[in-house]
């Protein structure tokens, strides 16, 4: 059969090298021409975010930064970004960090430079998220997309490995939801199939050796592999229900994404054969669902709802919500009774494989 699909990929640079955050943003600022610097990062990455920093002159260091971008934070972030005459944003952090800078970009048309701290992904892509009155809206917009991002694994050491393992999972889900995004392709598949494997070497890295650089390069270079695919490949089904629980229930993102990922995947795997396979073969194994919680064992991943403020009694308004914006293009149509399912089993951490039975 041949071959037919559309595929962009997106323009980016990408600066990669342990150790070399700092000289590399420094030389992004002189490529740029910038005079007015808004260096933004949270409070609790304010010393990782002087290292980085340490070689330019920043107009404005900015912190007032929170989960899911509240619009009010968003709206207060852009008239400072006004007020300061800012011409380059540069977000040193994880998801939210670069969010905000996504937030002030949409308005303004400002480049960014981003330099991730997390395995997010959210640097690579060009699909921005703001949450107003508890709903979280989400878009796609190539003046969000950072004009350049800045990998250095040693800006992780600091991330404890707990949190490590919820984020890398976080990058696994846009890998997976690639797979069968609205727009997937031959080419975002397969970015994401290494993308999977690089986050499967990788995370077990950090987890045996906290410390060390290895498992941490593989798992930035899986996290960027990942939200290529992601941004190509468009927002599925595990997105939607993810983005909808984080914006309403204030749940914590990284935790969210790593828990209900299995079982979207063991909700979806039956009905798209092919892409189960690629799955499971970028695992090395034969099976996609047994590849992942083979995975989320060895790194002891979040695995249940419950542990993360979200209760029983919410599941009917979260299908009321999630139903209408999961793609129609998924592999398996979504029901109020089938996905009610799927959150009873993500809400109490049952095993994900009698999803597949539904």
């Amino acid at each position: 059969m041949s071959l037919t699909f559309e595929h962009v990929t997106l323009g980016q640079r990408v600066l990669f090298g342990t150790g070399k955050a700092a000289d590399n943003l420094a030389a992004e600022v002189r490529r740029f021409g910038a005079q007015r610097v808004m260096v933004i990062a949270s409070e609790s990455e304010a010393a990782i975010a002087g290292q980085v920093t340490a070689g330019i002159e920043a107009a404005l260091n900015y912190d007032d930064v929170a989960p899911h971008v509240p619009i009010e934070k968003a709206e207060k972030a852009r008239t400072a970004a006004a007020e300061h005459g800012i011409d380059l944003l540069v977000c040193v952090g994880g998801g939210s960090t670069t969010g905000l800078a996504k937030a002030i970009a949409l308005t303004t048309g400002l480049p960014i430079v981003a330099v991730p701290t997390t395995y997010a992904g959210s640097e690579a892509t060009n699909v921005w998220g703001l949450t107003e009155a508890a709903r979280k809206t989400t878009g796609v917009d190539d003046k969000v997309l950072p004009a350049t991002v800045i990998y250095d694994a040693s800006l992780t050491l600091s991330l404890p490995v707990e949190l490590s393992v919820a984020s890398g999972l976080n990058g696994m889900a846009h890998c997976i939801d690639s797979m069968w995004g609205p727009r997937v392709d031959p080419i975002n598949q397969a970015l994401a199939a290494e993308g999977i494997r690089a986050l499967n070497q990788g995370l077990p890295g950090i987890v045996q050796d906290p410390q060390g650089l290895q498992g941490r390069e593989q798992a930035l270079y899986g996290a960027y592999l990942s939200a290529v695919a992601f941004a190509s490949a468009g927002s599925g089904m595990h997105h939607k229900i993810c983005h909808v629980l984080g914006g309403t229930w204030n749940m914590p993102h990284a935790q969210t994404h790593a828990t209900v990922l299995p079982y979207v995947l063991a909700f979806n795997a039956p009905a798209a054969p092919d892409a189960a396979e690629r799955i499971a073969a970028a695992f090395g194994t034969t099976d996609a669902v047994d590849g992942l919680n083979r995975l989320r064992e060895q790194l002891d991943a979040p695995k249940a709802l419950k542990d993360y403020g979200f209760a029983e009694e919410n599941i009917a308004e979260a299908v009321d919500l999630i139903l209408p914006v999961i793609p129609a293009s998924n592999p398996r149509p979504g029901t109020k009774e089938n996905l009610a399912a799927l959150l009873r089993a993500a809400t109490a951490g049952d095993d994900p494989k009698t999803l597949t039975d539904l």
